[in-house]
């Protein structure tokens, strides 16, 4: 080509973020993790940044998204088979999780002391990668331990559910090397309100895994219907019970599980989320008959302690994108970072995404020691309000995040187009195991107990002096929690307590420019109604030099 008419030079386009360590740069994360979790041998976390920050596993999170799984409800004979089909970078990156542990290390039997924030802390760091295969990761987590209410079929399933090995096939369970388990819960007449379901189940007889029942009816949403077994609710004789549901039997014929559709979601795109119908299919009772709602509440606070974690980590990641891309676009004579409105959006993007951390491994940490009341107490409070407050946060977050980038960040192709498949996933962690609402109103229930209150005080009084405002909204919470008598305050309630919590965590987390920061803002009211709006006495230099992620 004749150069005179040349047009395509590049130039003043940012390097890909490709080949770093997710983990040795997240300073807020590993500060969390020092603070939960003292001693906590990091090693492994480290070798699970290194590796989610390659080039090779950016690729397999991007065609995993690109090339969404397909439902083969027939064979080429006409034979029902019900199978999703997934691409390999798919299985590549279930593999990878798997082998981290991220669906079953704190219930194994080899587990330490801090596994729950070990663990915590590698699924924000693969939720940096790619979020939505997750999903089983995070039901297998949640479910678990719920299936410990039927010890026969936790002797036989429990060790395939701590395996490091991932086995896509439908066989049976005693033929896999590792297993991965889902739920079902909500119908299209109730969702949330899943005392309406109408799914029935019928005594069948009884055999080694103890009561045997058919059930039919429907799922409105059953994620990952490729999971080898599923947790459900449905109507017996004694009421709404938790019922255990294999996808292959042991004999190895397929149960009587019908995958009707995909739903076409928003985002999520490499997860099959799914609508069933069970035709006679075989389950097991888990618990007592009538008592499925409780025993599915056990999962339900698992899997929304990853609805906070995966936030954070998505929070986490379009912040380092940000950054990364302001670091070496110029404009105007120099570049973004340099810009000091450009400053103070990244900054203020930095102070919510620490919050979020901090709050999020916090609650983690709860778990760990769910043996001690003053935690288990404490996780009562945290799971709704971390959920509602994070996550609510999240499509904000995401949005801002990507008008840093400007057009280059709303097209979806390469690095920096994972900023759109981010703005995407943000609103599921927030409806998924329950909306705002629901989370407020649980958050109002756990309150009525007066030693739940006094365990949350108790936990905001390690703050008590640092910041004026900080010490004005704590010593109005036991008044406001004591008078509670109608739900129209919910909402405002569990922001003012996640807000007062993230203070309160970064008081002892983060040094004092972030700390001061975030109460300048958040609660002294040195804010406006977008980020971007700190005060003239943030120290942006020393947030933004804690945020990098090099």
């Amino acid at each position: 080509m004749d150069l005179e008419y040349a047009t395509h030079e590049v130039s003043n386009q940012p390097a890909p973020l490709v080949d770093y360590n997710l983990f040795s740069g997240n300073q807020a994360l590993r500060a969390a993790l020092a603070f939960n979790a003292p001693g906590l041998e990091t090693a492994a976390l480290v070798a699970l940044g290194d590796q989610l920050g390659t080039r090779q596993m950016q690729l397999h999170a991007r065609l995993a998204n690109v090339f969404t799984p397909q439902l083969r409800s027939h064979d080429r004979f006409g034979h029902r088979i019900d199978e999703v089909e997934f691409h390999p970078s798919y299985h590549a990156l279930m593999t990878a999780a798997v082998a981290a542990g991220l669906h079953g290390s704190p219930w194994a039997t080899n587990a330490v002391a801090g596994q729950h924030v070990a663990r915590a802390a590698g699924f924000m760091l693969f939720t940096e990668l790619e979020p939505s295969i997750l999903c089983p990761i995070s039901m297998t987590y949640a479910v678990t331990p719920a299936l410990r209410a039927n010890q026969r079929i936790y002797a036989d399933w429990s060790p395939g559910l701590t395996s490091r090995s991932y086995d896509p096939q439908l066989s049976p369970w005693h033929d896999k090397p590792g297993l991965t388990m889902g739920m079902g819960m909500t119908e299209k007449q109730g969702g949330s309100d899943v005392r309406s379901n109408s799914t029935r189940a019928l005594p069948h007889g009884q055999d080694d895994w103890g009561k045997r029942y058919r059930v039919v009816g429907h799922k409105w949403f059953m994620s990952a219907p490729m999971c080898d077994a599923f947790l459900i609710l449905a109507q017996t004789a004694g009421g709404l019970s938790c019922l255990f549901l294999p996808r292959v039997l042991s004999d190895g014929s397929r149960n009587a599980v019908h995958v009707q559709r995909l739903k076409d979601k928003l985002g999520n795109k490499a997860n099959a989320s799914s609508e069933v119908e069970f035709r006679g299919a075989s389950a097991w009772l888990v618990g007592e008959e009538g008592r499925g709602i409780a025993q599915i509440l056990e999962m339900g606070t698992l899997t929304r302690l990853d609805c906070a974690l995966g936030t954070s980590g998505l929070m986490r990641q379009a912040l380092v994108v940000a950054l990364h891309h302001a670091s070496q676009r110029q404009a105007f004579g120099k570049p973004l970072d340099a810009q000091p409105l450009m400053r103070n959006v990244l900054a203020d993007l930095a102070l919510e995404s620490e919050a979020a951390c901090a709050l999020a491994m916090r609650l983690a940490r709860a778990f760990d020691s769910a043996d001690q009341a003053h935690e288990r107490l404490l996780a009562r409070i945290l799971t709704p309000i971390s959920k509602f407050w994070i996550c609510k946060r999240g499509s904000h977050f995401a949005q801002e995040a990507m008008e840093c980038l400007g057009g280059n960040g709303y097209v979806e192709e390469g690095g920096e187009g994972v900023l759109a498949r981010i703005y995407r996933e943000m609103p599921l962690n927030s409806i998924w195991e329950g909306a705002g609402n629901i989370m407020a109103i649980d958050l109002l229930r756990a309150l009525r107990k007066g030693e739940t209150r006094d365990v949350l005080l108790a936990e905001l009084a390690t703050a008590r002096g640092a910041h004026a405002a900080l010490d004005r909204l704590v010593a109005a919470l036991p008044h406001r929690m004591q008078e509670m008598s109608s739900e129209l305050e919910a909402r405002r309630l569990s922001q003012d307590i996640a807000v007062a919590m993230q203070a309160c965590l970064l008081c002892q987390t983060a040094p004092s420019a972030v700390f001061g920061a975030f109460c300048d803002s958040r609660l002294g009211g040195d804010w406006g109604q977008v980020f971007g709006t700190l005060g003239r006495g943030a120290d942006l230099d020393t947030i933004l030099a804690r945020a990098q992620p090099l």
